[in-house]
Parts: structure tokens; C-alpha cells; sequence
């Protein structure tokens, strides 16, 4: 899967970047990058800073690693606030299969994904609002199998109905380092994805965060998973 390598000046200062790195900087970045290598799932930095030696920043480690594997057939990139290695983007192409590709996703469930995106947290209902049709059951399930989408919290309002929410895993396999790098009308303008006979006053939300609950959201609970059928009464999980 390709990603987007991060840019060094997000990271550190430029009089940072010409020092030579020391002997423990050194062992610290040979750790990181067998930590990143060896894990199935992006690594936080929390994760890093645990195992790292002390006195080493860990931004600056992983900003030289990014610099040592621009150039490389596999990039290091950063989503959120966790680090990945993933194939270099002009190379996506040599894993093409037409045996193995992914199916595409409909419209309807590309809809619903933007909206999701762009508009969480989100309830069924929004969704279908902002569509003007029902959104059925089996959309939301493709985009939860794929890992794209997931049940957030519950909003406090009448029914208490559940909020959906991208993942990790979403902005992984788009190449975006945060929710907040999803294009903006401009961009999707540009690219042709917007008709030029939008009305005036349409605008693209600005995403909020993907992890953060807002105001009016509660946490999922384990009775709330077991209503939902995602869990077996008990705590089990639902095969």
C-alpha cells in the first residue's frame, strides 16, 4: 500500500537537520526502525518514546529516518501521530493483480464514506439526510469490513443514535496523515469531482477529529456493542 511521505519541515528546525547524529541518536534510530518494520499495525509515538533511549527526541529520529527512505522503493510516512513503512507511491503499480484487486466501492458507498469523512461524527440519519435517500445496512457493513468506518459514540439526543466515524486505517490506505488532509472544495474543483454548477453558497466541512468525542457524543459502551450486535451478552465477541 503506497502513502505519502511527510515533510521534514513539519517535524524539526533546519539548524537541527545539519547537526550529525550521535552515537546513542544513532542506536535510537536503528531501534525505531526495527519497532516500525516489525509492527502489522502503524506504531505511535508513545509506543516509540517507551522504548527508545532516554534523552533521544523521538520526532528528529523518525524525521532522519523519513529522509534516509525518501528516495527508497518503501517510504516511511506518519499518520496522526503514528509512523508506518509503506511502498513508495510511484510503485504502487508493480502489486497490481487483477486477480487480487480490492472491488470497487459503489457510488451509493462512496457517498456515504464522504460524508462520513467529511461531516463526523455523523448518524445514520444525517447521512441520509444529506443524500436525500436511505442509506441501507449493507453499505455501512462494506465500509466497516473494509475498516474504513466505525461506530464512534452514542449522541446525546432522543434514541441516543449512534455516530460513525473514519479510522485509522482509513487514513492509512488514503495516504493522509490526518483527517484534516482531505481535500478542500478547491482541490476537488481542480480534480474535477465537483460539477461546475454547484450553488453558490455550498462548502466542504471542515473534519473534525477523528478521535476526539464532541460535546454532544458519549462513549461507546459494552452494553451499547452488545445492543448493537457486535458483541455477545457476556462480553463475548460475535463471531
Amino acid at each position: 500500500m503506497s502513502g505519502v511521505p511527510v515533510e521534514d519541515d513539519d517535524l524539526f528546525t533546519e539548524d537541527r537537520q545539519d547537526m550529525a547524529p550521535s552515537a546513542l541518536e544513532l542506536e535510537a534510530e536503528r531501534i525505531a526502525e526495527a519497532l516500525v518494520f516489525a509492527s502489522a499495525e502503524p506504531v505511535s509515538e508513545g509506543f516509540l518514546m517507551e522504548r527508545l533511549p532516554r534523552n533521544v527526541d523521538v520526532k528528529t529520529i523518525m524525521s532522519r529516518l523519513v529522509r534516509l527512505y525518501a528516495g527508497r522503493g518503501v517510504n516511511l510516512i506518519r499518520i496522526e501521530d503514528r509512523w508506518a513503512f509503506r511502498t513508495a507511491a510511484d510503485l504502487s503499480f508493480v502489486f497490481r493483480r487483477e486477480d487480487g484487486e480490492a472491488k470497487k466501492l459503489s457510488r451509493a458507498a462512496l457517498e456515504v464514506l464522504a460524508i462520513i469523512a467529511y461531516h463526523q461524527p455523523v448518524t445514520r440519519a444525517e447521512i441520509e439526510d444529506i443524500r436525500g435517500v436511505q442509506t441501507s445496512r449493507g453499505t455501512l457493513d462494506v465500509l466497516m469490513e473494509a475498516g474504513w468506518v466505525r461506530f464512534r459514540g452514542r449522541r446525546r439526543t432522543p434514541g441516543r443514535p449512534v455516530t460513525l466515524g473514519t479510522t485509522l486505517r482509513f487514513l492509512d490506505h488514503f495516504g493522509l496523515e490526518e483527517i484534516r488532509d482531505l481535500p478542500g472544495l478547491e482541490e476537488l474543483k481542480g480534480a474535477g469531482l465537483l460539477s461546475g454548477r454547484i450553488p453558490p453558497d455550498f462548502r466542504i466541512p471542515l473534519p473534525a477529529s477523528a478521535d476526539e468525542l464532541s460535546e454532544d457524543e458519549d462513549p461507546i459502551t459494552q452494553l451499547d456493542l452488545e445492543e448493537l450486535g457486535l458483541l455477545t451478552p457476556g462480553g463475548g465477541a460475535d463471531e
